[in-house]
Protein backbone atom coordinates (compact mmCIF):
# COMPACT_ATOMS: atom_id res chain seq x y z
CA UNK A 1 0.00 0.00 0.00
CA UNK A 2 1.28 3.40 -0.79
CA UNK A 3 0.83 6.87 0.52
CA UNK A 4 -1.07 9.79 -0.30
CA UNK A 5 -1.17 13.66 0.05
CA UNK A 6 -4.21 15.29 -0.17
CA UNK A 7 -3.99 18.99 -0.27
CA UNK A 8 -6.67 21.05 -0.92
CA UNK A 9 -6.24 24.00 -2.92
CA UNK A 10 -8.03 26.92 -2.07
CA UNK A 11 -8.82 30.34 -4.66
CA UNK A 12 -8.56 32.62 -1.62
CA UNK A 13 -5.60 34.44 -1.47
CA UNK A 14 -2.52 34.20 1.37
CA UNK A 15 0.80 34.87 1.60
CA UNK A 16 3.16 37.52 1.63
CA UNK A 17 2.75 38.46 -2.28
CA UNK A 18 -1.19 37.72 -2.24
CA UNK A 19 -0.71 35.72 -5.98
CA UNK A 20 -4.38 34.03 -6.60
CA UNK A 21 -4.30 30.65 -6.78
CA UNK A 22 -5.72 28.72 -9.13
CA UNK A 23 -9.26 29.58 -9.76
CA UNK A 24 -11.42 26.49 -9.84
CA UNK A 25 -12.35 23.74 -7.46
CA UNK A 26 -9.97 22.13 -4.94
CA UNK A 27 -7.82 20.31 -6.39
CA UNK A 28 -6.44 17.29 -4.79
CA UNK A 29 -2.35 16.62 -4.98
CA UNK A 30 -1.18 13.05 -4.65
CA UNK A 31 2.02 11.96 -3.68
CA UNK A 32 2.88 8.61 -3.77
CA UNK A 33 5.75 7.51 -0.46
CA UNK A 34 6.91 3.65 -0.05
CA UNK A 35 4.87 4.04 3.53
CA UNK A 36 1.20 4.43 4.98
CA UNK A 37 0.69 8.30 6.21
CA UNK A 38 -1.68 10.71 4.57
CA UNK A 39 -1.14 14.15 4.69
CA UNK A 40 -4.38 16.58 5.06
CA UNK A 41 -3.52 20.11 4.74
CA UNK A 42 -6.10 22.26 4.91
CA UNK A 43 -5.41 26.13 3.86
CA UNK A 44 -7.92 28.61 5.69
CA UNK A 45 -6.96 32.20 5.20
CA UNK A 46 -3.07 33.09 5.68
CA UNK A 47 -2.48 30.01 7.75
CA UNK A 48 -2.06 26.74 7.07
CA UNK A 49 -3.15 23.64 8.74
CA UNK A 50 -1.37 20.33 8.26
CA UNK A 51 -2.50 17.08 9.78
CA UNK A 52 -0.43 14.29 9.33
CA UNK A 53 -2.43 10.86 10.16
CA UNK A 54 -0.55 7.62 10.06
CA UNK A 55 -2.08 4.57 8.75
CA UNK A 56 -1.74 1.14 10.43
CA UNK A 57 1.13 -0.53 7.83
CA UNK A 58 0.85 -2.73 4.75
CA UNK A 59 2.48 -4.97 2.94
CA UNK A 60 5.69 -2.68 2.38
CA UNK A 61 5.71 -1.76 5.69
CA UNK A 62 6.25 -5.20 6.87
CA UNK A 63 8.50 -6.02 3.44
CA UNK A 64 10.89 -3.42 5.14
CA UNK A 65 10.70 -4.30 8.85
CA UNK A 66 11.62 -8.21 7.45
CA UNK A 67 14.28 -6.42 5.62
CA UNK A 68 15.63 -4.61 8.30
CA UNK A 69 15.66 -7.40 10.75
CA UNK A 70 17.20 -9.71 8.33
CA UNK A 71 20.23 -6.85 7.65
CA UNK A 72 20.80 -7.02 10.88
CA UNK A 73 20.74 -10.48 11.86
CA UNK A 74 22.92 -10.82 9.30
CA UNK A 75 25.09 -8.04 10.44
CA UNK A 76 25.29 -9.70 14.47
CA UNK A 77 26.11 -12.93 12.11
CA UNK A 78 29.02 -11.53 10.61
CA UNK A 79 30.77 -9.84 13.22
CA UNK A 80 29.17 -6.50 14.08
CA UNK A 81 28.62 -5.58 10.30
CA UNK A 82 32.73 -5.39 9.45
CA UNK A 83 32.20 -7.83 7.12
CA UNK A 84 32.77 -11.19 9.28
CA UNK A 85 35.16 -12.57 12.09
CA UNK A 86 37.84 -12.73 8.53
CA UNK A 87 37.78 -9.14 8.22
CA UNK A 88 38.36 -8.73 11.86
CA UNK A 89 41.25 -11.25 12.03
CA UNK A 90 42.69 -9.37 9.27
CA UNK A 91 42.46 -6.16 11.25
CA UNK A 92 44.06 -7.40 14.10
CA UNK A 93 46.71 -8.67 12.38
CA UNK A 94 47.45 -5.92 10.50
CA UNK A 95 47.51 -4.22 14.26
CA UNK A 96 49.88 -5.94 15.81
CA UNK A 97 52.29 -6.21 12.63
CA UNK A 98 52.52 -2.46 12.71
CA UNK A 99 53.42 -2.48 16.74
CA UNK A 100 55.40 -4.97 16.20
CA UNK A 101 57.57 -3.08 13.24
CA UNK A 102 57.51 0.10 15.21
CA UNK A 103 59.03 -1.61 18.19
CA UNK A 104 61.53 -3.68 15.92
CA UNK A 105 62.29 -0.18 14.60
CA UNK A 106 62.70 1.56 17.71
CA UNK A 107 64.77 -1.44 19.37
CA UNK A 108 67.11 -0.83 15.90
CA UNK A 109 67.28 3.07 16.61
CA UNK A 110 68.78 2.78 20.37
CA UNK A 111 71.19 -0.09 19.31
CA UNK A 112 72.64 1.83 16.76
CA UNK A 113 73.01 5.02 19.09
CA UNK A 114 74.01 2.48 21.77
CA UNK A 115 76.58 1.42 19.95
CA UNK A 116 77.70 5.37 18.50
CA UNK A 117 77.53 6.00 22.49
CA UNK A 118 79.90 3.19 23.49
CA UNK A 119 82.62 3.78 20.96
CA UNK A 120 82.90 7.16 21.54
CA UNK A 121 82.53 6.73 25.12
CA UNK A 122 85.44 4.03 25.66
CA UNK A 123 87.28 5.93 22.96
CA UNK A 124 87.74 9.44 24.43
CA UNK A 125 87.91 7.72 27.82
CA UNK A 126 90.62 5.62 26.50
CA UNK A 127 92.43 8.75 24.72
CA UNK A 128 91.77 11.06 27.66
CA UNK A 129 93.31 8.67 30.13
CA UNK A 130 96.32 7.61 27.86
CA UNK A 131 96.65 11.51 27.67
CA UNK A 132 96.87 12.00 31.48
CA UNK A 133 99.08 9.54 32.18
CA UNK A 134 101.76 10.29 28.99
CA UNK A 135 101.75 13.83 30.15
CA UNK A 136 102.23 13.14 33.86
CA UNK A 137 105.17 11.02 32.96
CA UNK A 138 106.54 13.53 31.08
CA UNK A 139 106.80 16.35 33.90
CA UNK A 140 108.61 13.91 35.81
CA UNK A 141 111.07 12.97 33.76
CA UNK A 142 113.51 15.55 35.22
CA UNK A 143 112.83 14.39 38.89
CA UNK A 144 111.04 17.54 40.07
CA UNK A 145 107.26 17.77 40.55
CA UNK A 146 105.60 20.62 38.63
CA UNK A 147 103.35 21.09 41.26
CA UNK A 148 101.93 24.11 40.37
CA UNK A 149 101.36 22.93 36.61
CA UNK A 150 99.63 19.87 38.03
CA UNK A 151 97.27 21.90 40.33
CA UNK A 152 96.40 24.11 37.32
CA UNK A 153 95.59 21.22 35.53
CA UNK A 154 93.57 19.11 37.82
CA UNK A 155 91.76 23.11 38.93
CA UNK A 156 90.67 23.47 35.53
CA UNK A 157 89.12 20.23 35.02
CA UNK A 158 87.02 21.22 37.33
CA UNK A 159 86.08 24.78 36.70
CA UNK A 160 85.22 23.37 33.14
CA UNK A 161 83.45 20.84 33.80
CA UNK A 162 81.28 23.20 36.18
CA UNK A 163 81.57 26.06 34.06
CA UNK A 164 80.15 23.95 30.66
CA UNK A 165 76.85 23.44 33.03
CA UNK A 166 76.43 27.58 32.78
CA UNK A 167 77.34 27.73 29.08
CA UNK A 168 74.94 25.40 28.34
CA UNK A 169 72.24 26.75 29.93
CA UNK A 170 73.46 30.26 28.54
CA UNK A 171 73.29 28.55 25.00
CA UNK A 172 70.15 26.98 25.43
CA UNK A 173 68.32 29.56 26.10
CA UNK A 174 69.92 32.53 23.85
CA UNK A 175 70.50 30.11 20.86
CA UNK A 176 69.27 27.52 20.73
CA UNK A 177 65.78 28.48 21.33
CA UNK A 178 66.52 31.50 19.72
CA UNK A 179 68.50 32.17 16.37
CA UNK A 180 69.46 28.61 16.29
CA UNK A 181 66.13 26.94 17.25
CA UNK A 182 65.65 25.45 13.12
CA UNK A 183 68.00 23.25 14.70
CA UNK A 184 67.38 22.58 18.48
CA UNK A 185 63.37 22.26 17.32
CA UNK A 186 64.48 18.68 16.18
CA UNK A 187 64.92 17.94 19.64
CA UNK A 188 61.71 19.11 20.76
CA UNK A 189 59.54 16.77 18.06
CA UNK A 190 59.19 12.81 17.73
CA UNK A 191 62.72 11.50 16.70
CA UNK A 192 62.63 9.55 13.57
CA UNK A 193 65.83 7.54 13.61
CA UNK A 194 68.60 7.38 15.84
CA UNK A 195 69.94 10.38 15.11
CA UNK A 196 68.68 14.03 15.19
CA UNK A 197 69.77 17.80 13.59
CA UNK A 198 70.31 18.59 17.38
CA UNK A 199 73.46 16.20 17.51
CA UNK A 200 75.54 18.50 15.52
CA UNK A 201 75.70 20.83 18.99
CA UNK A 202 77.53 18.02 20.72
CA UNK A 203 80.03 17.85 17.85
CA UNK A 204 80.61 21.64 17.73
CA UNK A 205 81.58 21.19 21.42
CA UNK A 206 83.98 18.21 20.99
CA UNK A 207 85.61 20.63 18.77
CA UNK A 208 87.15 23.08 21.23
CA UNK A 209 88.01 19.78 23.63
CA UNK A 210 90.23 18.18 21.13
CA UNK A 211 92.08 21.28 20.32
CA UNK A 212 92.62 22.35 23.93
CA UNK A 213 93.89 18.85 24.48
CA UNK A 214 96.04 18.33 21.66
CA UNK A 215 97.88 21.51 22.98
CA UNK A 216 98.14 20.64 26.60
CA UNK A 217 99.56 17.48 25.42
CA UNK A 218 102.10 18.09 23.11
CA UNK A 219 104.03 20.94 24.81
CA UNK A 220 105.00 21.88 28.21
CA UNK A 221 103.95 24.23 31.01
CA UNK A 222 101.70 26.23 32.79
CA UNK A 223 99.75 27.57 30.17
CA UNK A 224 99.34 24.01 27.67
CA UNK A 225 98.82 22.56 31.56
CA UNK A 226 95.79 24.77 32.06
CA UNK A 227 94.57 24.07 28.49
CA UNK A 228 94.84 20.40 29.18
CA UNK A 229 93.00 20.57 31.88
CA UNK A 230 90.11 22.83 30.32
CA UNK A 231 90.00 20.03 27.49
CA UNK A 232 89.44 17.13 29.97
CA UNK A 233 86.69 18.70 32.04
CA UNK A 234 84.89 19.88 28.76
CA UNK A 235 85.34 15.82 27.68
CA UNK A 236 84.24 14.44 30.73
CA UNK A 237 80.82 16.82 31.34
CA UNK A 238 80.55 15.77 27.66
CA UNK A 239 80.42 12.58 28.53
CA UNK A 240 78.10 12.65 31.35
CA UNK A 241 75.72 15.31 29.55
CA UNK A 242 75.04 12.23 26.80
CA UNK A 243 74.42 9.43 29.62
CA UNK A 244 72.15 11.79 31.50
CA UNK A 245 70.52 13.18 28.84
CA UNK A 246 70.37 11.02 26.06
CA UNK A 247 70.24 7.73 27.76
CA UNK A 248 68.07 8.92 31.39
CA UNK A 249 66.10 11.15 30.06
CA UNK A 250 65.00 10.51 26.48
CA UNK A 251 65.77 7.15 26.54
CA UNK A 252 67.95 6.75 23.62
CA UNK A 253 69.70 3.41 25.40
CA UNK A 254 69.90 1.90 28.33
CA UNK A 255 71.85 3.33 30.89
CA UNK A 256 71.63 0.85 33.89
CA UNK A 257 72.13 1.32 37.47
CA UNK A 258 72.12 5.22 37.11
CA UNK A 259 68.79 5.59 36.74
CA UNK A 260 68.32 4.64 40.34
CA UNK A 261 70.65 7.91 41.57
CA UNK A 262 67.87 10.06 43.58
CA UNK A 263 69.36 13.27 42.17
CA UNK A 264 70.21 12.25 38.84
CA UNK A 265 66.04 10.98 39.09
CA UNK A 266 65.65 14.71 40.14
CA UNK A 267 67.69 15.83 37.41
CA UNK A 268 65.99 13.59 34.56
CA UNK A 269 62.66 14.77 36.13
CA UNK A 270 63.52 18.85 35.92
CA UNK A 271 64.56 18.33 31.65
CA UNK A 272 61.48 16.86 30.99
CA UNK A 273 59.55 19.67 32.57
CA UNK A 274 61.52 21.77 30.23
CA UNK A 275 60.04 19.79 27.36
CA UNK A 276 56.60 20.25 28.72
CA UNK A 277 57.42 24.37 28.67
CA UNK A 278 55.03 24.67 31.82
CA UNK A 279 57.49 27.40 33.19
CA UNK A 280 58.27 29.24 30.03
CA UNK A 281 61.27 26.37 29.42
CA UNK A 282 62.48 26.68 32.29
CA UNK A 283 64.97 25.10 33.07
CA UNK A 284 67.51 25.01 30.48
CA UNK A 285 70.33 23.31 32.17
CA UNK A 286 70.81 19.72 32.93
CA UNK A 287 72.60 19.50 36.26
CA UNK A 288 71.68 22.54 37.92
CA UNK A 289 68.02 22.28 36.39
CA UNK A 290 66.28 21.50 39.68
CA UNK A 291 67.90 24.71 41.36
CA UNK A 292 66.29 26.19 38.29
CA UNK A 293 62.49 24.80 39.22
CA UNK A 294 63.11 25.91 42.42
CA UNK A 295 64.20 29.26 41.91
CA UNK A 296 60.87 29.82 39.91
CA UNK A 297 58.19 27.54 41.89
CA UNK A 298 58.09 24.78 40.59
CA UNK A 299 59.24 22.37 43.20
CA UNK A 300 55.62 20.77 43.72
CA UNK A 301 55.47 20.35 40.05
CA UNK A 302 58.79 18.66 40.14
CA UNK A 303 57.85 16.63 43.00
CA UNK A 304 55.02 15.09 40.80
CA UNK A 305 57.37 14.41 37.77
CA UNK A 306 59.37 12.06 39.89
CA UNK A 307 56.64 10.48 41.50
CA UNK A 308 55.51 9.51 37.23
CA UNK A 309 58.85 8.56 36.45
CA UNK A 310 59.53 6.29 39.17
CA UNK A 311 55.81 4.32 38.67
CA UNK A 312 57.02 4.43 35.12
CA UNK A 313 60.54 2.95 36.04
CA UNK A 314 58.45 0.11 38.10
CA UNK A 315 56.33 -0.78 35.68
CA UNK A 316 59.05 -1.67 32.92
CA UNK A 317 60.97 -3.74 35.31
Amino acid sequence: MTASIAVPCSSRPFGLCRMRLLRHKPTTVTCQFPFSVSFNPVVRGRRCTICFVASGGGDHHQKLETSNSNSNSDSDSNGSGFGGEDDLNAVGVKRNRFVEEKMARKKSERFTYLVAAVMSTFGITSMAVMAVYYRFSWQLEGGEIPYVEMFGTFALSVGAAVGMEYWARWAHEALWHASLWHMHESHHKPREGPFELNDVFAITNAVPAIALLSYGFFHKGIVPGLCFGAGLGITVFGMAYMFVHDGLVHKRFQVGPIANVPYLRRVAAAHQLHHTEKFNGVPYGLFLGPKELEEVGGTEELEKEIQRRIKLYNNTK
